[in-house]
């Protein structure tokens, strides 16, 4: 299993590469308390200007920057690589593969079980990651 688990994540992580599909999470908590901070701060050195510099900077270094979907898949806990496998094996299950590149020639010669992994690949990180998702033509879905 534990194979076929590494197979289903390279698999993944080799579509979002080449659908170049990029994220981000939503930092909202950690903006707020940047900003927060910052705006203390700020009042402290600067005043009423200081608040605002402060509120600012924190927007600044908490605003949503997309990452390849590929680097989130392999940063995931081993909670999340078992239930995204799973999920993927309810479409994957039908195909027998005796190594990954079976497996990804499989699924990429396929263009409608390549589209099914797509979804749920995009659905997994909308719902279980917490991710905008989007395509590098900055489409977001």
């Amino acid at each position: 299993m534990y194979r076929q688990l590494d197979d289903v994540m390279e698999l993944c992580s080799k579509l979002s590469k080449t659908e170049q599909i990029k994220v981000t999470v939503d930092n909202s908590r950690q903006g707020v308390a940047v900003a927060g901070g910052g705006a203390f701060l700020g009042a402290i050195l600067g005043g009423p200007p200081g608040i605002f510099i402060g509120i600012a900077v924190g927007w600044w270094m908490t605003r949503g920057n997309f990452c390849p979907l590929h680097q989130m898949i392999i940063e995931m806990s081993p909670q999340q690589r078992e239930k995204l496998y799973s999920e993927l094996m309810e479409e994957l299950g039908i195909l027998a593969w005796d190594n990954l590149s079976e497996l990804i020639l499989s699924v990429m010669s396929n263009s409608s079980l390549k589209m099914q992994v797509l979804d749920i690949l995009k659905s997994f990180a909308r719902k279980q990651l917490r991710a905008k998702v989007k395509y590098e033509k900055n489409s977001i879905l």
